[in-house]
């Protein structure tokens, strides 16, 4: 995990929208590349649907960044004693250098004292995203066929609100 001081991570509010947007689009892309599907949710929002997404009450959505750039993101729907984590986004040229691992464990600070688990989907085909989340300490649930793709669930339990680092 790079434990690089200039990394700072915080909430993102709407005026980061287009920002975030173009972060997704480029870290997503890969993606896109590996299941030949251009039209995957990530790279198919628009600017307008992700400002709403950014204002909802259940939804927190984090960036990274590395001095004035914004380098990561990651989201976060809550209901009830549950969070879905989803679009964890690092761009390109700074994958693979812990960044994505600090924005997991960073958002947990901010889910309700309430959660008691957390869960990620990714392709089932992602395997360096399964690897990052296995290594985080989730545990593959179940697999589920939405159109041409399989998604790959995996789940953390919670220990008194907080995950347990078992590393």
């Amino acid at each position: 995990m790079s434990d690089d001081p200039d990394v700072h991570i915080d909430r993102i509010s709407t005026e980061h929208a287009g920002e975030l947007l173009t972060i997704r689009r480029a870290a997503f892309v890969a993606e896109a590349q590996l299941y030949n599907d251009p039209h995957i949710p990530a790279l198919t929002q628009t600017l307008e649907e992700l400002a709403e997404d950014i204002k909802r009450e259940d939804v927190v959505t984090l960036g990274a960044w590395l001095d004035a750039r914004m380098v990561g993101s990651i989201r976060v729907g809550i209901e009830d004693d549950k969070a879905t984590i989803g679009r964890l986004a690092v761009v390109p040229d700074l994958q693979n250098r812990g960044i994505g691992t600090q924005l997991l464990f960073a958002v947990l600070k901010y889910l309700p004292e309430s959660t008691k688990e957390v869960w990620v989907f990714t392709g089932q085909n992602s395997k360096h995203n399964i690897a990052l989340y296995n290594k985080a300490g989730f545990d593959h649930q179940f697999d589920e066929v939405s159109g041409d793709l399989t998604y790959a669930y995996l789940r953390k339990i919670l220990e008194a609100g907080n995950i347990v680092d078992d590393n």
